[in-house]
């Protein structure tokens, strides 16, 4: 947390209530004019001080569906001057100098559709937050860039930390990064699929779906904006009728859709809207339909892109699927440790299925040491459908030679907030 963070507003604290309501004749909006100026000028002021040439973009959003801002939605949300390149210009990371970060300010405060916090790691921050609030953060008083915003007719104030500081949705919460094991599971998965969906977020609200063959994964990997969120999700369904079928009877959802031509589009949408997509879809190659409220579809599995080093810098999170727990669970063990789980089933074939801690793992009973002539696991093993605390058996993984693996889970989709 930085040591000097202020609030700077065009609102008069003298008009503030107790409760610290503004309650002065100011607009919540931005004026296009003069006073965004001066609000541009103030950080450019505080970066001057704190010796700061160069921002971060982190945590990139884009509007959502519907928009609730107080002023009418931009085309482009403010950012196709400043990324030529392309809206995925804008991802976790992506370095920008001053004049483009006072740029993506004034968006903000024009409530243009795009939003982001603007850091330098460790030395300063700006933040945009409702109704005109801006919030600067640096590890440095700045007093020059103090008197230059009250000379520029704004009220900066002294305050703990920023609101729209970073925090995590579950600080325990440990991200399965897309490493060496992840592209090597995902090669897997799709040789067992033929083809499945890669679902590319750079920013929340702004995605990219990618078709992954056993030919093209890696020409796709290369292509990834930096620090996106990855999901890896079931082919598209050729039935367009079963894909339209999965339409709710209400409620927002993303219909993703492959034309003849194999581009591959997406759009959100609610039920005000599914005739118009359903006639749209007629002409699709494939089609699928994945609801926008968190936990009811997840993908198979996720996982954030890393830095070109290998390190994870990204903060966000995605939503664990129940691959991504069994992932973070496997991790979690050694060869050598000894663990402790409940007999949950008993195959005929010689193999044992045990619960240790919510992962179901599988047991050679042929291979266990002191049962070397058993026939039947019945002999030397026993399930209960409600186990008593003393009916746990422990094994060992070294020297036991017993397998630790992860069964079928039932196939998901997506997650979002």
């Amino acid at each position: 947390m930085l040591p000097f963070v202020h609030r700077i507003t065009k609102y008069d604290p003298a008009h503030r209530d107790e409760r610290g309501h503004y309650t002065g004749a100011e607009d919540t909006v931005s004026d296009h004019g003069p006073v965004e100026e001066a609000y541009l000028t103030a950080v450019a002021a505080f970066a001057e001080a704190a010796g700061i040439d160069q921002l971060e973009i982190r945590e990139p959003q884009i509007r959502g569906f519907p928009h609730f801002g107080l002023e009418p939605p931009v085309e482009g949300y403010g950012l196709a001057d400043l990324f030529p390149a392309g809206p995925a210009g804008f991802h976790d990371g992506a370095p920008v100098p001053i004049a483009v970060g006072l740029e993506l300010v004034r968006a903000m405060l024009r409530d243009n559709g795009a939003w982001c916090r603007l850091e330098a790691e460790g030395a300063f921050t700006v933040h945009v937050g409702w109704d005109q609030y801006l919030y600067i953060g640096s590890d440095l008083p700045c007093e020059s860039a103090l008197a230059r915003t009250r000379a520029l007719g704004l009220f900066p104030e002294r305050i703990s930390a920023s609101p729209y500081d970073f925090a995590p949705d579950d600080a325990a919460y440990v991200q399965r990064p897309a490493d060496a094991d992840f592209w090597a599971r995902l090669s897997w998965t799709v040789s067992c699929h033929r083809a499945v969906f890669l679902e590319e977020v750079f920013a929340a609200n702004a995605s990219r779906w990618h078709r992954l063959t056993r030919d093209n994964i890696e020409t796709v990997r290369s292509q990834l904006a930096p620090r996106s969120q990855l999901a890896v999700w079931p082919d598209l369904l050729t039935d367009i009728d079963k894909a339209v079928a999965a339409l709710p009877d209400e409620g927002l959802v993303e219909i993703v859709r492959e034309d003849e031509d194999g581009q591959i589009t997406s759009t959100v949408v609610d039920e005000t809207q599914f005739e118009a997509v359903i006639s749209q879809l007629a002409g699709a190659r494939s089609a699928g339909v994945v609801s926008m409220y968190a936990g009811e579809d997840l993908p198979l599995f996720t996982a954030v892109l890393p830095d070109s080093d290998g390190v994870l810098r990204a903060r966000w999170q995605t939503e664990p699927t129940p691959g991504d727990r069994d992932w973070a669970f496997l991790r979690t063990l050694r060869r050598g440790q000894l663990v402790t789980g409940t007999v949950t089933t008993i195959a005929g074939f010689g193999v044992t299925f045990v619960d240790i801690g919510g992962f179901t793992a599988m047991i050679n009973i042929r291979s266990c040491p002191g049962v070397p002539s058993v026939t039947r696991p019945t002999s030397s093993v026993s399930a209960r459908r409600s186990p008593p605390r003393s009916s746990t058996s422990t094994w060992s993984g070294n020297g036991y030679r017993c397998r630790f693996e992860q069964c079928r889970k039932t196939r998901g989709r997506r997650w979002r907030n």
